[in-house]
C-alpha cells in the first residue's frame, strides 16, 4: 500500500523537476521580444546619427537614402516636400546660392522618446535640435522641435514622415525684426521732431517779416 502511495508522489516530483528545468532552459518569450526591441532602438539611434552627419555634410543623396520613396517632410517655413524627388529639390534649393543658410548644429538632434508600435515595423519619435543659421546678414540659433514616423522594411528602418517647427512668437528672427521696427520708429520720431522744429522756425520768420 505504501508503495502505491510513494510512486505517484515520485512521478509528481519528477514532473515538477522536469518542468522547472525546461523553464530554466527556455527563457520566456517576453525576453526575446525585449531583446528585439532593444536592437530596433539601437538601429533607430544609429539612423538618427547617420542622418545628422549627412545633413551636416550637405550630402543630399545620402539623406534621401534614409527615407522611404513616398516620404513626406514639413519644414519651418510650412514648405512640404513629398517623395524622393520633392525632398531632393527642396534640399538642393536650401544648399544653393552664395550663402549657405544652414551652418551646422549648436545642439545635435536628440530624441525625447521613441515608441515602437505593436507589430514592430512602425516607430514614432520626437525630440529637439538647435541648428545654427546665417541669413540676411544675421547669425543665430533656432530652437526646433521635431517629430518623425519611421518604417521598418527589409530589416532596415527608414524615415516615412518628418515635421520640424520653431517658436513663432519667440525666436531670433522675430527679435531682429522687432528691433528694426523700434529703430525705424525711433528714427521716424526724431525726423518728425526735427522737421516740426524747422517748420515752426520758418513760420515764425514769415510772421516776423510780415509784421515788419
Amino acid at each position: 500500500m505504501k508503495t502505491y502511495v510513494c510512486f505517484p508522489m515520485l512521478v509528481l516530483l519528477s514532473t515538477a523537476t522536469a518542468n522547472e528545468t525546461t523553464a530554466q532552459e527556455s527563457p520566456p518569450a517576453e525576453t526575446d521580444v525585449e531583446s528585439s526591441r532593444q536592437a530596433d532602438r539601437e538601429q533607430l539611434r544609429q539612423l538618427r546619427e547617420s542622418l545628422t552627419e549627412a545633413v551636416i555634410a550637405g550630402d543630399v543623396e545620402k539623406q534621401i537614402e534614409y527615407a522611404v520613396p513616398d516620404v513626406v517632410t514639413i519644414w519651418q517655413n510650412n514648405q512640404v516636400a513629398r517623395g524622393h524627388d520633392g525632398l531632393r529639390d527642396l534640399l538642393s534649393e536650401i544648399d544653393s546660392g552664395d550663402e549657405n543658410i544652414f551652418q551646422g548644429y549648436t545642439e545635435r538632434p536628440s530624441s525625447d522618446q521613441v515608441t515602437i508600435l505593436p507589430g514592430g515595423n512602425t516607430a514614432i519619435a520626437y525630440g529637439k535640435s538647435v541648428p545654427h543659421y546665417k541669413w540676411l546678414g544675421l547669425e543665430f540659433d533656432l530652437d526646433n522641435r521635431w517629430s518623425a514616423t519611421l518604417l521598418k522594411t527589409d530589416g532596415q528602418w527608414k524615415l516615412a514622415t518628418y515635421h520640424v517647427s520653431g517658436n513663432i512668437v519667440d525666436n531670433p528672427v522675430l527679435t531682429a525684426a522687432k528691433q528694426t521696427v523700434y529703430w525705424a520708429a525711433g528714427i521716424t520720431l526724431v525726423v518728425g521732431i526735427l522737421l516740426g522744429a524747422i517748420g515752426a522756425k520758418l513760420v515764425g520768420k514769415r510772421r516776423q517779416t510780415a509784421t515788419e
